[in-house]
């Protein structure tokens, strides 16, 4: 059912405008209002998922209903409904966020087609906010340890810029969560996150991969493809394992974040992009460039700020909240009941040496909640969470 709020102080009208909601589509549970304070109170009650407002009203006029609603319940759309319409008004009201403006007495079709149109906008907003909402979730940071805190306080500040940052560290330590995060709380969160692995894509390729090419540019093109780039446009790049990258393509990403153009492989059209890159490798670039395999320019584009990121290592006092975290999310994905790990058990994965970092604690937890015992103890560590 589609909620719908008519606030109107016009009896009259109401009936209206009910007669003709209801008969529409027998989805449409509507209620009323006959005053802007009256229609707040509702509002602040119940969930509605679109509100019809007229403008002039006593107590509290339709402007004032529609700037309140958009401080209580932003994704709620507002149609106003005016009898004394002008264009002044009307653009006044839709920049103040209604979603449309229409004046008495309303034509049928118009106003059925924006109510339709304003409730399809109101689900993608759900469903967006939804998705947004499981995505932070995927890459949620956790961990309150000193080096952890610094991340995150970092991330803080250059989040909102649209400075570079290269994220260093081991294998398994969670690089692609802080470039996640980066996003999400950066100014192009509405915009795409793209994700190259460098490393995972063979030389002769990753121009393509990056640039795009033409019909006909290479033996396997065979029509007009968009790189990464292009896709990215508004929003962020991760060049994960930059390390990896052939100079050929190096030379390549340097010009495009010198000016912000790029060329399609077997093309000299420039594009114009507009992308935030983010890069992350496990090598030591500074090594790379001494013995020529990095270009030192790039390293200096991309490394305006630097994030290093601990091994598991360096940060053993996560590791109770990372096995917490991990244990819930294991036993929601095999619906299952989760486990609780004992003290012990705790204190004697503190004392392991995790080569494989983050990602071979989680490979661990799930074994221990697959063999282990309803509470898992410190002999399920022992024999379950070998470390040979």
């Amino acid at each position: 059912m589609s909620k719908i709020l008519i606030i109107e102080d016009e009896e009259a009208i109401r009936r209206v405008l009910v007669k003709i909601l209801t008969e529409e589509n027998k989805d449409y549970q509507v209620s009323e209002s006959e005053d802007g304070l009256a229609g707040i109170e509702l509002i602040k009650a119940s969930d509605f998922d679109l509100i019809l407002c007229d403008i002039k009203m006593p107590k509290m006029d339709g402007v004032e209903v529609l700037e309140a609603v958009k401080k209580i319940k932003p994704e709620i759309p507002i149609v106003m409904i005016s009898g004394h319409g002008d264009l002044d008004t009307a653009v006044n009201t839709m920049r103040l966020g209604a979603y449309d403006y229409i004046s008495k007495p309303p034509d049928l079709n118009r106003l059925l087609n924006t109510i339709r149109n304003a409730l399809d906008r109101k689900e993608l907003v759900v469903e967006n906010k939804r998705l947004k909402r499981k995505i932070s979730q995927n890459y949620k940071m956790i961990g309150e340890s000193a080096p952890m805190s610094n991340i995150k306080s970092i991330i803080e500040k250059v989040a909102p810029t649209e400075a570079r940052v290269l994220i260093t560290g081991p294998n398994g330590t969670g690089k692609e969560l802080v470039a996640h995060w980066l996003h999400q709380k950066s100014e192009r969160s509405r915009g795409p996150m793209v994700e190259v692995n460098c490393a995972a894509i063979p030389a002769e390729l990753i121009e393509s991969e990056l640039f795009g090419h033409i019909k006909g540019a290479f033996t396997s093109a065979h029509k007009d493809r968009a790189g990464k780039f292009e896709a990215a446009n508004k929003g962020t790049l991760f060049l994960d394992e930059i390390g990896d990258m052939s100079l050929s393509a190096q030379a390549k990403v340097l010009r495009a974040l010198q000016e912000n153009k790029i060329q399609r492989v077997g093309n000299d059209k420039d594009i114009k992009v507009d992308v935030r890159v983010v890069a992350a490798t496990n090598k030591d670039l500074k090594k790379e460039i001494a013995e020529g395999r990095f270009r030192e320019d790039l390293y200096h584009r991309l490394a305006v700020i630097l994030i290093k990121v601990p091994a598991l290592n360096d940060r053993r006092d996560d590791i109770p909240l990372l096995v917490d975290f991990f244990s819930t999310k294991i036993a929601s994905e095999q619906g299952t009941a989760k486990k609780q790990f004992s003290g012990a058990a705790l204190e004697l994965l503190k004392g392991y040496n995790w080569t494989g970092n983050i990602r071979e604690l989680r490979n661990v937890v799930e074994r221990l909640i697959i063999l282990g015992s309803d509470e898992i103890s410190e002999n399920d560590v022992i024999s379950f969470a070998s470390k040979s």
